[in-house]
């Protein structure tokens, strides 16, 4: 057994394949065939070269983007004494200044005024906080977890109701007690008015082409009195937008997300085909809300600051824990222009393979076609050469061949005779072609 595997092994070492063309004239692999080319040279023609325009090359682009905002609001909330009388402008509500690629409106706000470093009763709603006279648990330098202040070891009557009693802290006083000053209304709900010019620089650097979100036809007076409007011939291609506007595109009512705050996302898509004028490489917008406007817990977008002053030589401080919008923007883009290189590659790749329609057309014929043994004797032919490696090694090759060739000139080969087997193969052939 093992000489036998050895010598199987060995003489695939000494063999060599090549190709043998058979014309093969049958309606249905001819019909399957031309098919399958045509489907192949469908893909590399419509969807490869035509649709992903596969004769261009291709650029990312690099961009920056500034903003600028612009509103006043008036509120008049004369009974919440942190709030008041007063006019909001752009230094007011929009924390930070700037930032890298977002821009953040306040329209909600829980302000803690007057704050200096004191005792004072802790929040009473902070776990673990409550106390009472019989049992302490004050313990003095103590933190108090996610709490305002450490712990002074006292038990004193809550600032919000005298009748609970909680453990006295230092801390910033006196403590915020986070609850919106107007439940279910947010105090700049008027911010939906309010207008953002977005600055939008790209280049692509590959083909030495820089654009620009303000059209160079452009000039003052359009910039002064359009606002973004998608729908429109002219204004879709003003840089100005209002804020109502771009949370009605996300499908969001903006006076329900300015209570809570939220996340939102303005999409700055460049998608340039540089074959046609430059002044078609223009960019399209999207936007759409980021956070889960149904989340249980930690719902919306808030942070806090402090605005510190001197008060007759004691330190101060206004808390202020802001609710808001958060516009993240977002700038993606290809630009593409013609290479002979992509299209070469592309060709050349359809021309590999249309080979797979020979390969399922070969599936076709020798596995599921009525005569598939007899395109399986005329397809397969084995050659033995002179120099072969033979397992059987008592075979004279050599003596093989030639008592093979004289059968062969030894066989009368009268005119009857190659006349009958003209006509059988022509049988054959006839036979063949109405069966298959």
């Amino acid at each position: 057994m093992a000489p036998s595997v050895a010598n199987r092994i060995v003489s695939v070492l000494f063999e060599y394949d090549t190709p043998k063309i058979v014309h093969i004239r049958s309606k249905k692999v001819g019909v399957i065939n031309r098919l399958i080319q045509l489907g192949i040279i469908g893909y590399v023609i419509g969807w490869a070269i035509v649709y992903k325009k596969g004769y261009q090359e291709f650029d990312d682009v690099t961009s920056s983007v500034t903003t600028k905002l612009k509103g006043v609001v008036y509120t008049n909330y004369s009974h919440i004494p942190s709030i008041g009388e007063r006019i909001w402008d752009v230094a007011d509500y929009v924390i930070p200044p700037q930032e890298n690629g977002a821009f953040f409106v306040m329209t909600n706000m829980v302000i803690t005024p007057g704050q200096n470093q004191t005792t004072c009763p802790e929040d009473p709603n902070i776990p673990g906080i409550r106390c009472d006279d019989l049992a302490n648990n004050c313990t003095a330098g103590q933190p108090v977890t996610n709490g305002n202040g450490v712990r002074t070891g006292n038990c004193v009557p809550s600032a919000l109701n005298a009748s609970i009693k909680v453990c006295e802290i230092y801390a910033w006083c006196p403590v915020e007690i986070d609850q919106l000053p107007v439940p279910g209304e947010a105090i700049l709900a008027g911010s939906k008015e309010f207008t953002v010019l977005i600055k939008n620089n790209i280049e692509f650097r590959k083909f030495k082409v820089k654009r620009r979100n303000i059209l160079e036809s452009s000039n003052a007076s359009f910039l002064t009195g359009c606002k973004y409007n998608a729908y429109d011939a002219y204004d879709k291609f003003c840089p100005i937008f209002e804020l109502g506007y771009i949370v009605g595109q996300t499908g969001e009512d903006y006076e329900d997300i300015a209570v809570k705050g939220g996340v939102v996302a303005i999409i700055i898509n460049w998608e340039c085909n540089l074959d046609h004028k430059i002044e078609e490489c223009i960019p399209k917008y999207d936007f759409r809300r980021l956070d889960d406007k149904n989340a249980k817990i930690a719902k919306g977008w808030n942070f806090r600051y402090a605005t510190y002053y001197d008060d007759q030589g004691t330190q101060r401080r206004n808390l202020t824990k802001a609710y808001g919008i958060l516009f993240a923007l977002t700038v993606t883009g290809t630009a593409g222009k013609f290479n002979i290189v992509p299209l070469t590659l592309n060709i050349g790749s359809g021309l590999a393979l249309l080979g797979v329609a020979t390969v399922l057309c070969d599936i076709v014929v020798l596995y599921f076609l009525k005569y598939r043994e007899y395109y399986k004797d005329k397809k397969y032919l084995t050659v033995t050469g002179s120099d072969a490696y033979e397992m059987n090694s008592g075979v004279d090759f050599r003596q093989q061949q030639e008592t093979e060739e004289r059968t062969r000139h030894a066989t009368p080969k009268s005119p009857g005779h190659r006349q009958r087997i003209n006509r059988e193969d022509s049988q054959d052939s006839l036979l063949l072609g109405e069966n298959d």
